[in-house]
């Protein structure tokens, strides 16, 4: 296991080229300094701007020696007024003010630290959080829909004439500031990013002959490292919240790269806790289901009978109120019907999708209650299975419900995968959706066109200058799109302001949203090919599908220890496996 050190948050960060846990910090880390302070897993560390890419006024009257922002601080307020920024308010001239790049998306807030300000009154600053430069620089309403909804990323601060302020609680990559204070001369020592995160070590790796997939990899990872706060958030500026359905792909995450952080079941129990039965999670049908599917994968995993039992309470007679749900026909008659944003318009996808939940639901809840020693309940279980399996619905050209209707076994695989998941590349995807998309695509065997799929529409993200992954993303918006780290020059579109929908129209859209890490979790299973094969992890079934790649090795955390694979393709296209596991682990390699 690796130490527990900052260097194992920021070790797999997008900036990293190597997808080693041991790899060198990137530039805007080695900048982090200070005191890091532990509290249940959490630490801050002060993170200092890497680039200034905007100042208010360039004539030297109200902005003076900015440059030294840049360089790393002791975050202790200045008596002395030489070598800081200086900020002047002038009258006919801009307010002071300053856009700064922290280099990679953050959750935490800003400090600044002043110098010796005359007045001895306290500074009046302007703040603005931004996951793109567009929204640091944005105010609040109007077209570009920018917000204060579950974070405050726009609001007024006072700062000591001699000391220094700490604000803001947001998820952001820049932040804006302004002086208020008209007739006033102020000096600004440092601003610094405030990063709060679990310090936790990155136990899973992956690295191949495809640097883009690398970072595609380390990006997912970090996407949801960043929304394991006290409980696992859907984003870390908007959505800071535990919507369970949601959590399912970031769970496939954590297991493939932190193994059983308690993060999860922390989760689940708030989200059980918080909706007693007959409703449902979130108010949503589907979302009662993914809890149960989560915590079949939980149980899989980790093998943690004694979680597992606390959960039998709820769990029984959630099951039983799902089989209530179907009529003579065998069809699925839930209500709170979801799956996800892209499909919510196309009712013939989302009562394929639920029909097929419903199958993997009592799948698993089989499973779970003959673990738990409740036969009945189990064959009641399978008896709905096989009803619900009877009706088989039309996708209707949605690639969500054929995933589902392929994962389930309500339709094949192959047919799934040749008429709906395969048909348009990367088009018509969710990041949400996206994982079980390409999971249905390895079911059919087509595990180049979901390895194509990942570059094209994840490395579409990065692309435009991502470091995390997206609440939603369509490669329609790319045409003619300005990147997120720029401002958007003139004649293009701006790939934050413009695009969106449902929820998440314009600005409000997340950009860090931890149900989009799905590659993360889908190269380890089906690229590095390690699959857990009976509950508690002691049996692991490697069997890698390289496609184009020449090689790929990493690790698997397991609940005995971490499982190391290299995988190397051969001169007449066989693959040469190697490994090592932790003593008790039972591995059978198989042949793709």
């Amino acid at each position: 296991m690796l130490a527990r050190h900052p260097s194992t948050l920021v070790a797999l960060l997008v900036a990293c080229t190597a997808a080693s846990s041991h790899a060198e910090l990137p530039p805007v880390f080695k900048a982090a300094s200070g005191e890091r302070t532990v509290a249940d897993d959490t630490v801050r560390a002060f993170v200092t701007p890497k680039t200034i890419l905007w100042k208010s006024d360039d004539s030297g009257e109200t902005i003076l020696g900015e440059g030294v922002l840049l360089e790393k601080g002791t975050r202790q307020p200045a008596t002395v007024r030489a070598g800081l920024c200086t900020l002047r308010s002038v009258p006919g001239k801009p307010a002071p003010g300053l856009l700064l790049d922290f280099g990679i998306e953050l959750q935490g807030g800003l400090q600044l630290v002043m110098g010796m300000s005359p007045g001895k009154e306290p500074v009046r600053f302007r703040v603005r959080f931004g996951e793109s430069v567009t929204e640091a620089m944005s105010d609040i309403g109007g077209d570009t829909n920018a917000t204060n909804d579950h974070a405050m990323r726009d609001l007024e601060i006072q700062a000591p004439w001699l000391g220094s302020v700490e604000v803001g609680n947001s998820g952001f990559r820049f932040a804006r500031i302004d002086l208020l204070d008209a007739d006033r001369t102020v000096f600004l020592k440092e601003v610094n990013a405030i990063f709060s995160y679990r310090d936790i070590p990155y136990l899973g790796s992956f690295k191949c002959s495809d640097e883009r997939l690398n970072q595609i990899w380390a990006t997912g990872a970090y996407t949801v490292h960043l929304n394991m706060q006290q409980y696992l958030w859907d984003g870390i500026k908007r959505d800071r919240l535990v919507w369970i359905g949601d959590m399912h792909p970031e769970t496939m995450t954590i297991c493939s790269v932190f193994g059983a952080d308690p993060v999860v079941p922390a989760s689940l129990d708030y989200a059980r806790d918080t909706f007693p039965l007959p409703g449902w999670m979130n108010g949503i049908s589907s979302y009662s289901m993914w809890w149960v599917i989560i915590h079949h994968e939980w149980y899989h995993h980790y093998g943690d009978l004694e979680y597992l039992q606390a959960q039998k309470a709820y769990l029984v007679p959630l099951l039983r109120q799902f089989m209530t749900k179907i009529n003579d026909r065998n069809e699925e008659q839930l209500d709170g019907r979801f799956l996800d944003w892209p499909s919510s318009e196309n009712e013939p996808a989302i009562h394929a999708g639920l029909q097929s939940l419903m199958v993997m639901t009592m799948d698993a809840g089989a499973e779970l209650c003959t673990t738990l020693g409740e036969p009945e309940v189990a064959e009641q279980c399978r008896q709905t299975a096989a009803r619900l399996r009877r009706h088989v619905p039309d996708p209707n050209r949605s690639k969500q419900a054929a995933a589902l209707m392929a994962l389930s076994g309500l339709a094949p695989a192959g047919k799934m995968n040749q008429e709906y998941l395969a048909v348009d590349g990367s088009r018509r995807m969710s990041t949400f959706y996206g994982f079980y998309i390409l999971e249905a695509m390895a079911a059919a065997g087509n595990h180049q066109g979901a390895i194509d799929c990942i570059r094209e529409y994840w490395g579409g993200m990065l692309d435009l200058g991502a470091t995390t992954f997206w609440e939603d993303f369509d490669l329609d918006w790319t045409q003619n799109s300005g990147r997120i780290d720029e401002f958007t020059p003139e004649g293009k579109k701006d790939i934050h302001a413009d695009f969106g929908n449902y929820c998440y129209k314009c600005l409000r859209h997340s950009l860090c949203h931890g149900w989009a890490s799905g590659p993360t979790a889908w190269m380890s299973r089906h690229v590095l090919g390690i699959t857990v094969t009976v509950p508690g992890g002691k049996k692991i079934r490697i069997e890698p599908h390289l496609a184009d790649l020449d090689w790929a090795e990493g690790t698997f955390p397991t609940s005995t220890g971490v499982v190391k694979v290299r995988h190397e393709k051969q001169a007449d296209g066989t693959v040469a496996t190697t490994f090592e596991a932790p003593e008790g682990i039972q591995i059978e390699v198989g042949r793709p």
